[in-house]
């Protein structure tokens, strides 16, 4: 059985290259998990300037919406980094609700990510190598404005409480620096 090691924290504070350095350091294989769509310019440039940095020597699977699948294919042997949870979510909840759910809408969105959330940590508990999974920490803001927005941050933080849950080790960054968090109680 594997270990889940959960780095949390807000934007551009560190999380990604943190990450890739715990992988970095397991000596395995690294298997890179990417959920960012390339729907822009903007974006695209990003996510090669993301590839171009990482070792050559590790495989990058894009996997925006089917990352449990992705990592079940990974194997058993290497490490692998799911970055990130928020974005995963991100691109179910925009599939599942559009642009303006409804309370119902939410509702049975939460359910059914609760179950892809459940297949997920279970096809994590299976493998052999260790899991790196990144999320942003969207609770420290302020109350989101649109109906949207308050679904996306109850979601994510529901979904990082139940990863945080399950992980062996937990980090949350804050200006590029890492803070252990201690075993849930």
């Amino acid at each position: 059985m594997g270990a889940l090691w959960f780095v949390t924290g807000g934007a551009r504070s560190g999380k990604s290259t943190f990450a890739e350095h715990l992988a970095a350091d397991t000596a395995r294989p690294v298997v890179y998990v990417a959920t960012l769509e390339p729907l822009d310019e903007e974006m695209r440039l990003r996510i090669a300037r993301h590839r171009d940095q990482r070792p050559a020597a590790w495989r990058t699977i894009e996997a925006p919406r089917a990352v449990t699948a992705a990592i079940v294919g990974a194997g058993d042997r290497p490490c692998v980094v799911l970055d990130c949870l928020s974005l995963w979510l991100t691109n179910r909840l925009l599939d599942e609700a559009g642009d303006e759910p409804s309370a119902t809408d939410g509702e049975r969105v939460e359910a059914m990510l609760d179950g892809e959330l459940q297949a997920l940590l279970g096809a994590i508990a299976a493998r052999g190598g260790t899991t790196v999974i990144v999320s942003n920490e969207v609770g420290s803001g302020i109350v989101p404005p649109t109906p949207l927005g308050r679904v996306y941050r109850d979601l994510l933080g529901r979904a990082n409480q139940a990863v945080s849950r399950r992980a062996d080790r937990a980090w949350l960054l804050v200006s590029g620096r890492a803070l252990e968090l201690p075993p849930p109680a």
